[in-house]
């Protein structure tokens, strides 16, 4: 039985109890024993190598049919940015196509067996069908987790199950259920929130949305769930992303595992693992002596995934890895699963061509060897055996004859109803911290001056995971119906009274009722988005575009216009600034494309529409301080709870500005006492003094660690100065010239950055350098012109901090002769490199393709 929130209200949810031991947990989707007996006669006439395809998730752009019919692979995925035939604006009936080509190679693969395994198409659907031109796009889990409202999610969920459907697959890798504890995360918005029972009521009703009932899920129209990152990826120390959890194991149970919990007793038969490690006596290295010591990775606990997560929970379907995950565990590499899969996984996600074909054959060889037990992967294919029969695969036509991909099926991607619905998530998201009377809402006659740096921008409303795998290169023309604030604002008041300048002059402030300032975070998802350890979370502070937004509102403070401010973010963000010079301040979070859910709430209401309040609150406590990163709230269900060494009492300097469950309505008075008191930061110490060139890669070679990332090469690859590596994105050979080593690079094509990185780990205090006139400097051959902006930066988190663009100052650089480059500091300074903490002093990043030499790299005193 569902309930539906009370006017204006709000359901409470369910309370929590302490947990003192791992439960065990009761599935909506039962043992089933015909289905038991199907499993065991299917496994028992597979060869070994073709029970270990049906282990095997290679990535679409890395696979082919013939690789399917070949390795007996039982599922694929596409990442978020792949697309059919690389069309970023790809049809449905593309993607029908395209996954019908892959299903048909399965059914190939059993025509002459007695038996047939249906082929699964698996994809990221974090929120909504985020992948596919034209789906509907919901708002993040960040946003959802303030709405406060299980039956919403459901619906979305529900909506969600159909547009994926709609396009022939069948798995999707969501909910997110991460419990969030440090601001400073990349991945923030992907949770719901810091209260471990919001996590819990959400994956019980995600996974309800997606998958329905037993019944429900062998359907056409329901898709299978995944629960992931397990476990506590969201409570990592400094909010590394693929960092390292240092909680105690009621930590992980109280707090971590509830959303896991809620959606399994809802019937999940997905758990992904999570990237992150935990640091803990329980987590035991399963084969001691065996080599490299076992380094805590939760990809290769088997304590985590089958003494806990299977045996204690009693989780009876597959536990897939994330991407190429396995290789950063202690003794596997790209190629070596064996030590991950002996931990229990049963699934493995392995993007690179070569790399899954080398898990293909060194698991098969070490089965034959007796280093993985013949009856590991007996245990994972049955599990993947029986979450395709749960799923009803064996009964449903193929993919282009289904009900809501047949040509004559009504279209439901992107329907009006699903933006309906995201536009209300969107509505009831919406979290009031300030409110001067009189001000809200505005009438629809009002003369509005919309402005700000998100007042038209489509990327910052969605933020990652949004077509791309960033989300940060978003156009109207790929997100279509899509509105900007300045969209909805002219809808709401009409294009007379309206005017859209991102950064006004002010020369007639009275010709404005009320300024709108929309103001936010640029977008971004995993890793770009993490915010290092030793940087404020003041928004103004991360970037230079974001002080331009406080700047503006403190014109439109001196030009006495009225300001409403809309701010739009994946995380609670220090801006007590930003609240103090607005009559009105609205927390938005990501809330998608479709604004009017904003302007919903802003606007009075058109004639004969109901009349919207703010009904969200808070799900994350809010910062009082810029270097309140973590979590600073007691969980409501642990009274005894003992704030771990990577959290925060919230107590003194640290009590939250406004505690979880904090939001104003319409209707409140307005608090008492003055601005908000401000967090006034230190002077900064006088800049160290520097005696000589900061040596990077010279005839000495290099003091620092040389590294590779990017796409699908986000674990880093290390660059040898004594021999070649190759791997997706980028090639390094080092090679001698007279002066000294220097170092080939080709750019493949792909998003790659090539660093050099501190061998501690620290940031140094490079100022020294900007106040001597420093540059940095290197020499370089261009062998082939880059075909895509090729970046200097002075870290490893561009674009999260500026970059230069080499590309002109390259032009002049041939493939013969060296060619010095300089770049002054101060022209990075200027961009707003931070050179008060540097661990990369040098890096090059491009999208796109291009071959150089580089050689004898410093920064240069004058």
């Amino acid at each position: 039985m569902t309930q539906t929130p009370p006017p204006g209200g709000r359901i409470p949810l369910p309370a929590l109890a302490p947990l003192p031991t791992w439960p065990r947990l009761t599935s909506a989707i039962a043992p089933d024993p015909l289905i038991e007996r199907q499993v065991a006669e299917i496994v028992a006439q597979l060869t070994l190598e073709e029970k270990i395809g049906q282990m095997i998730q290679p990535e679409l752009a890395q696979l082919t049919a013939e690789d399917i019919r070949e390795y007996s692979i039982g599922s694929a995925l596409n990442g978020a940015g792949i697309w059919p035939h690389g069309r970023r604006h790809a049809t449905v009936r593309d993607w029908v196509e395209l996954v019908e080509h892959f299903w048909t190679a399965a059914e190939q693969t059993w025509q002459d067996r007695p038996f047939r395994i249906p082929f699964m198409w698996a994809t990221d659907a974090v929120h909504g069908h985020n992948n596919v031109h034209g789906a509907t796009v919901f708002p993040h889990n960040i946003g959802l987790g303030a709405a406060g409202d299980p039956e919403l999610i459901r619906r979305i969920g529900t909506a969600t199950a159909r547009e994926v459907a709609a396009t022939g697959m069948d798995w999707v890798f969501a909910p997110t259920v991460t419990n969030p504890r440090d601001r400073r995360w990349g991945r923030y918005y992907e949770g719901y929130g810091e209260d471990p029972a919001l996590g819990h009521a959400y994956g019980r009703a995600m996974v309800e949305g997606l998958q329905g009932g037993p019944a429900a899920l062998r359907t056409d129209q329901r898709i299978l769930a995944t629960l992931k990152h397990w476990i506590a990826d969201g409570g990592t120390a400094d909010g590394r992303d693929r960092g390292t959890a240092l909680c105690s194991e009621q930590v992980l149970r109280d707090i971590h595992a509830q959303g896991f919990l809620g959606g399994i007793e809802a019937g999940a038969q997905s758990v992904m693992v999570s990237f992150s490690s935990w640091e803990h006596p329980a987590n035991y290295d399963h084969s001691p002596g065996g080599g490299e010591p076992y380094n805590h990775k939760v990809h290769g606990s088997r304590y985590l995934i089958t003494d806990v997560l299977k045996d204690a929970l009693g989780f009876d379907g597959i536990v897939i890895s994330d991407w190429d995950a396995h290789s950063e565990v202690a003794r596997c590499s790209a190629g070596d699963a064996g030590y991950a899969i002996n931990a229990g996984l049963d699934v493995l996600m392995v993007a690179g061509r070569e790399a899954w074909q080398s898990v293909h054959r060194t698991a098969a060889a070490q089965v034959r060897a007796g280093v993985i037990p013949q009856e590991r992967i007996d245990d994972a294919v049955s599990r993947v055996l029986r979450v395709k029969l749960r799923a009803g695969l064996w009964e449903l036509p193929r993919p282009s004859e289904r009900s809501l991909t047949r040509p004559d099926a009504v279209a439901v991607i992107g329907s009006p109803a699903h933006r309906a619905l995201s536009r209300e998530a969107a509505r009831k998201s919406l979290v009031l911290l300030k409110n001067t009377p009189g001000l809200l809402p505005v009438p629809r006659t009002a003369r509005v001056l919309v402005t700000g740096s998100a007042a038209d921008d489509l990327g910052k409303q969605c933020g990652g995971w949004t077509l791309t795998w960033q989300g940060d290169d978003l156009d109207r023309d790929d997100l279509p119906g899509g509105a900007t604030m300045a969209d909805a604002v002219r809808e709401a008041v009409g294009d007379a009274r309206c005017t859209v300048d991102p950064d006004p002059s002010l020369a007639s402030p009275g010709e404005y009722d009320l300024a709108i300032v929309c103001i936010g975070e640029d977008a971004y998802a995993e890793m770009r988005g993490t915010v290092r350890p030793w940087r404020s979370m003041g928004y103004a502070d991360l970037k230079r575009s974001y002080a331009r937004d406080l700047a503006l509102l403190c014109r439109l403070r001196a030009a006495g216009v009225r300001t409403l401010t809309v701010l739009f973010t994946g995380r609670p963000l220090y801006c007590t600034e930003e609240i103090n010079l607005s009559d009105a301040f609205v927390v938005a979070w990501l809330p998608g494309p479709y604004a009017q859910g904003v302007t919903d709430v802003l606007f009075a209401p058109q004639e004969g529409a109901p009349a919207q309040d703010f009904q969200g609150r808070l799900p994350s406590s809010w910062p009082r301080t810029r270097d309140a990163s973590a979590v600073n709230g007691l969980p409501a269900h642990l009274p005894d709870y003992r704030v771990p060494a990577e959290e925060t009492a919230p107590e003194g300097r640290h009590t939250p500005l406004f505690p979880v469950g904090h939001g104003l309505s319409l209707h409140d008075p307005a608090p008492a006492g003055g601005p908000l008191p401000l967090d006034v930061p230190a002077a900064a110490p006088p800049a160290p003094r520097v005696g000589g060139p900061l040596r990077v890669l010279d005839a000495l070679g290099s003091a620092y660690r040389l590294r590779v990332g990017g796409h699908n090469t986000w674990s880093r690859e290390d660059v040898s100065l004594e021999k070649p590596m190759d791997c997706l994105i980028v090639r390094a050979t080092p090679f001698p010239t007279p002066e000294g080593t220097a170092l080939r690079l080709l750019f493949k094509g792909n998003p790659a950055f090539v660093y050099a990185e501190s061998p501690f780990g620290r940031p140094a205090d490079l100022r020294g350098y900007l106040e001597a006139g420093a540059q940095v400097r290197f020499a370089v051959r261009v062998l082939r012109q880059p075909s895509a902006p090729l970046l200097l930066a002075c870290h490893d988190d561009y674009p999260a901090q500026p970059g230069v663009d080499l590309t002109a100052r390259l032009r002049e650089a041939g493939p013969t002769d060296w060619t010095t480059v300089s770049v002054p500091l101060a022209e990075l300074a200027a961009a707003g490199t931070d050179l008060r903490n540097v661990d990369v002093p040098f890096m090059l990043y491009t999208d796109g393709t291009a071959e150089l030499e580089l050689a004898d790299v410093s920064w240069c005193l004058p």
